[in-house]
C-alpha cells in the first residue's frame, strides 16, 4: 500500500512529481479549514506545508499514522517540532533551497542602501540631477557582523568574499567554524567592532525581538541591521528609535514583526506608527519577505526536500 502524503500548501509541482514517482500518493488539499485537517490528517503518513497553519500538539495528535512533517522552506516556528520528536514524528524542512537566494537579497538590499538606489532613482526618473546628495558608502573596509551562522548566515558570510571586507559570525549553538572568509566571534566582539549586523537566526522564544533598545545601544559605533530572518527577531519601535537617535544608520528589512503568521500580508487594517516611520525614511529598505522566493529556489526548496522525504520513508 502506498503511503499517503497530505499537501496543505501550494508548492511548486516537482516537488509531488518527485515523491510519486518514488511510489508515494500525494493528496493536494490546499483549501482545507484546521477543523477539516484534524478529521482528514489521520489518513496520512506525511504532511507537506509552508506557513498556512501552525501545527499544533492537537493537530498532531489527531494525526495517528503520521511519520513526517516536511517544512518547504527554512523556519519552523509553526510547528511544535518538540511535541511532534517526541511522538517519532520526523520534522524536515528545506533550508538549503533558498539559501542562495537569501544571501544574495541580503547584499543587494545592503548595497542598494549604501549607494542610494532607490532615492537617485526615483529622482532622475523626476528629471532631478544629484551627485553630492547621493554620495554613498563603501561596503570595502566594514566590518560584517554576522548572528546565526546556519545555512543562510554561511551562504550570506561567503558571498561577502571579494568585498573586502572583514567577517565576524557568533552562533550560540556552533563553534569551530572559522575559515578563510569569516572569523569565529563572541558578541561581545561584534558589539565592539561590527560596522553592519546581519540577522541570521530562526525565530525562538530565546530570539524573539533579540534585536531590542538595550541591544542596539550595546554596540560601540553607530550601525547599519540587515533582517532577513523573522520580523519578531526585531523589536521595530526600538529600531525607529535607534534610527532617530543615530545609532542606527540605515536598515534593510525583508521581514516585519507586524506579518501575519503565513507572511502573505500585513497583520491589521491600520499601519503601525513605527512601520508608517521606516516606510517614509530614505534610510531603510523594505522588501515584503521575498528574499528567499527566487524561480530557482522555487525548484530548489522542492528538490532539496523531495530527496529527504525519499531518504526517511524509503517506500
Amino acid at each position: 500500500m502506498k503511503q499517503k502524503i497530505l499537501f496543505i500548501d501550494s508548492t511548486h509541482p516537482l516537488l509531488h512529481k518527485m515523491l510519486e514517482e518514488k511510489g508515494f500518493q500525494c493528496d493536494l488539499l490546499y483549501d482545507e479549514s484546521e477543523e477539516a485537517l484534524k478529521k482528514r490528517i489521520p489518513q496520512y503518513e506525511v504532511i507537506v506545508l509552508r506557513s498556512k497553519f501552525k501545527i499544533t500538539k492537537e493537530i498532531i495528535d489527531a494525526a495517528s499514522k503520521l511519520k513526517c512533517i516536511a517544512r518547504v522552506g527554512a523556519g519552523m516556528e509553526n510547528i511544535d517540532v518538540l511535541y511532534a520528536e517526541k511522538k517519532g514524528i520526523v520534522c524536515l524542512n528545506s533550508p538549503e533551497g533558498n539559501r542562495d537566494a537569501v544571501a544574495e537579497h541580503a547584499l543587494a538590499m545592503l548595497l542598494t542602501l549604501f549607494n542610494n538606489i532607490i532615492k537617485a532613482d526615483a529622482e532622475v526618473r523626476q528629471g532631478t540631477w544629484l551627485r553630492e546628495e547621493n554620495r554613498g558608502v563603501e561596503l570595502c573596509g566594514k566590518t560584517i557582523g554576522i548572528i546565526g551562522y546556519g545555512t543562510m548566515g554561511s551562504a550570506f558570510a561567503q558571498r561577502l568574499q571579494g568585498f573586502g571586507v572583514q567577517v565576524l559570525a557568533h552562533d550560540k549553538y556552533k563553534q569551530n567554524f572559522g575559515n578563510s572568509f569569516v572569523k569565529e566571534a563572541t558578541l561581545q566582539d561584534i558589539f565592539d567592532e561590527a560596522d553592519v549586523l546581519s540577522l541570521h537566526t530562526p525565530l525562538t522564544e530565546e530570539t524573539q525581538y533579540i534585536i531590542n533598545q538595550s541591544f542596539i545601544q550595546s554596540f560601540k559605533k553607530n550601525i547599519y541591521l540587515v533582517n532577513t530572518a523573522r520580523g519578531k527577531c526585531l523589536n521595530t519601535y526600538d529600531l525607529v528609535e535607534g534610527i532617530k537617535s543615530g545609532k542606527v544608520l540605515g536598515a534593510c528589512l525583508d521581514v516585519l514583526e507586524y506579518e501575519a503568521s503565513s507572511f502573505e500580508q500585513i497583520h491589521g487594517t491600520q499601519v503601525p506608527e513605527p512601520l508608517q516611520y521606516l516606510m517614509q525614511s530614505n534610510k531603510v529598505i523594505l522588501t515584503p519577505h521575498v528574499a528567499g522566493w527566487t524561480h530557482e529556489s522555487n525548484i530548489k526548496l522542492s528538490v532539496f526536500l523531495a530527496e529527504k522525504i525519499i531518504a526517511k520513508l524509503k517506500p
